[in-house]
């Protein structure tokens, strides 16, 4: 992900279309600060991680982490339902714990254990809300799914993959899919959404294609605009037309 902007929106969407799918409630509050600390947790550790002198300090990673652990027993004990996230927390922590090596390349499979462990905020945030449709929280989970792998292929697509031209025709193919799929089984205004991230998923490689080279090549930060406008354009689908 280019950035901050890439993990907070990560997190953020799947934060929010949990809540659409449900209702608001103040555990939400307490769940969005157990995610942001575990996030911060993360990426502080992993930063120490990659430090092959360790003359980075562990304590905002110390710090970080006491908080996520402190909230989230807290929710633990209000919900012990939320255990089930662990069965994918887990595993994804540990391969992306396990991408933070020295000299360890974060490829395709550790941008995707950062999904997984932000997906489980869908149905976290409706479990903490105590208002659960099933059906909905896992339809709304899945579309979710289908948007962070998306997001993943589209950014890799114009950054760590740029040069590659089957990556980026992987990710094209992928939204078109998204696209079908959409008009088949989701309202209206969802196939719209997945029309507009379809665009965007043909449209950034084409400018970095046509950027590359000159004094103007696409930058992270413009990526990562890019990803905040695809962001808010999913989560104000999810409240303006339920799933």
């Amino acid at each position: 992900m280019p950035g901050q902007h890439g993990a907070w929106g990560m997190l953020a969407v799947p934060f929010l279309l949990g809540v659409a799918a449900s209702r608001p409630s103040p555990w939400q509050l307490l769940l969005a600060v157990t995610a942001v600390s575990g996030y911060l947790a993360s990426a502080t550790a992993q930063t120490w991680l990659r430090s092959r002198r360790r003359d980075v300090s562990l304590t905002p990673t110390i710090t970080y982490g006491s908080l996520f652990v402190a909230s989230g027993l807290v929710l633990l004990a209000a919900y012990p339902q939320l255990l089930l996230t662990l069965v994918v927390l887990v595993p994804a922590g540990a391969l992306t714990l396990g991408g933070a090596r020295p000299g360890a390349r974060r490829d395709l499979a550790n941008s995707l254990a950062q999904a997984a462990q932000a997906l489980v905020l869908v149905p976290a945030a409706a479990i903490v809300s105590g208002d659960v449709d099933v059906d909905t929280v896992a339809l709304t989970t899945i579309v979710c799914a289908a948007y962070l792998v998306g997001t993943v292929l589209v950014v890799r697509s114009v950054l760590r993959e740029r040069d590659n031209p089957g990556f980026a025709a992987v990710s094209i193919g992928y939204h078109l899919v998204l696209v079908i799929l959409a008009l088949v089984a989701l309202p209206a205004a969802w196939a719209v959404v997945a029309a507009l991230l379809a665009a965007r998923a043909v449209a950034l490689p084409a400018v970095q294609r046509r950027r590359a080279g000159t004094d103007h090549p696409l930058r992270p930060l413009q990526v990562g605009l890019v990803e905040i406008a695809a962001s808010v354009l999913v989560v104000v689908a999810a409240f303006a037309a339920p799933l």
